[in-house]
């Protein structure tokens, strides 16, 4: 009787004792182990060479784990200290100390969502994007700036935003620069497809040139519904010989992008993006031009128009004319309306 009631304490002892050592691994290996803000994932950015020290440092540093000695336990059973692999992850607030350290030494990155938008300058683009990825604008402007790296891909320093099609993308971390730039490269080639190359030889233009044509449009007028008429007119004048005389080449060649009237002053410089002095298209694009306004200038709209003019209701929207006196009776509405408001 004595033992039967011996065994039935040493049961309900050993249940207890299960029971909290089961609780306890629940929480080493599950409960949330980490102070982070339920709308805002914590990037740990572990480097190349790295050790488990310099990674519980980090953590250290920003007050990360709330209980670091079941952190330190289940990385060591789960062997993660002699497999550190350097990434970029996210910790999340209801992350528990298994699902990262095995994220973590399993390599299971978290990408970059790299956003490119429309730029300007490469200066710009180099700056935007060391925001996002692991390289200094000043590394980056020099690649693109060099003729004899942008070569490989298939252009020049003038050309080279051209490669760059405004979209999002998911790049790791840990990608060296030359594999990023095969990407945007691969993004490139896979948005020329036969059917855009083919309506842009129709028009007797490259896809680069397209690309040009697209960014000096886009620089026109954002009326997306009267963008491809005024891809028209840039594509008659190109037939014809004719000089471009567009405003934002004018623009870009001053790098003065404050400048809202571009007159004789201006027109003046001595630029190969002087599409006033010039014919053709200038040598690269103004900016990097979106890919629907690509796209708008290869279906363009054919017609005899050959010059426009903002209108003067100052709606963003222009007036298109055929011949030079037609141009210059819309172009003195215009400044006429300029006028009464005094501008200069």
């Amino acid at each position: 009787m004595i033992d039967n009631k011996k065994f039935k304490i040493f049961i309900l002892v050993f249940s207890l004792l299960a029971a909290m050592f089961s609780y306890y691994v629940w929480q080493v290996f599950k409960t949330p182990n980490f102070d982070v803000k339920a709308d805002k994932p914590f990037v740990l950015l572990i480097p190349k060479g790295a050790s488990f020290q310099t990674v519980l440092d980090t953590l250290d540093k920003h007050k990360l784990v709330r209980d670091q000695l079941s952190f330190r336990f289940l990385a060591k059973v789960l062997s993660y200290p002699e497999r550190v692999k350097a990434g970029r992850y996210l910790i999340y607030s209801e992350s528990g100390n298994f699902e990262i350290i095995r994220k973590l030494r399993n390599g299971r990155q978290d990408a970059i969502r790299l956003v490119i938008n429309t730029f300007r300058l490469k200066e710009d683009l180099a700056g935007k994007l060391s925001k996002q990825l692991p390289f200094d604008s000043t590394f980056i402007f020099k690649h693109v700036d060099s003729n004899e790296y942008v070569s490989q891909f298939g252009f020049n320093k003038e050309t080279i935003p051209c490669m760059f099609i405004p979209n999002t993308y998911e790049i790791l971390w840990t990608s060296s620069f030359e594999s990023f730039m095969s990407k945007m490269n691969k993004e490139y080639t896979k948005f020329w497809t036969a059917e855009r190359i083919e309506k842009a030889n129709k028009l007797a233009l490259t896809p680069t040139e397209a690309g040009i044509l697209a960014s000096i449009v886009e620089g026109e007028s954002k009326k997306s519904d009267e963008q491809s008429r005024i891809a028209g007119v840039y594509w008659n004048r190109l037939k014809t010989s004719m000089p471009l005389q567009a405003d934002p080449t004018i623009v870009f060649a001053w790098k003065d992008f404050t400048i809202k009237r571009v007159t004789g002053k201006y027109t003046a410089i001595s630029s190969p993006y002087n599409t006033y002095r010039l014919t053709g298209l200038p040598p690269g694009p103004i900016s990097i031009p979106s890919p629907q306004v690509i796209d708008r200038v290869l279906n363009l709209e054919k017609h005899s128009y050959l010059y426009f003019c903002a209108k003067e209701d100052f709606s963003g929207y222009h007036s298109f004319a055929s011949s030079y006196e037609e141009h210059m009776l819309n172009a003195r509405r215009y400044q006429k309306a300029l006028d009464a408001l005094k501008i200069k």
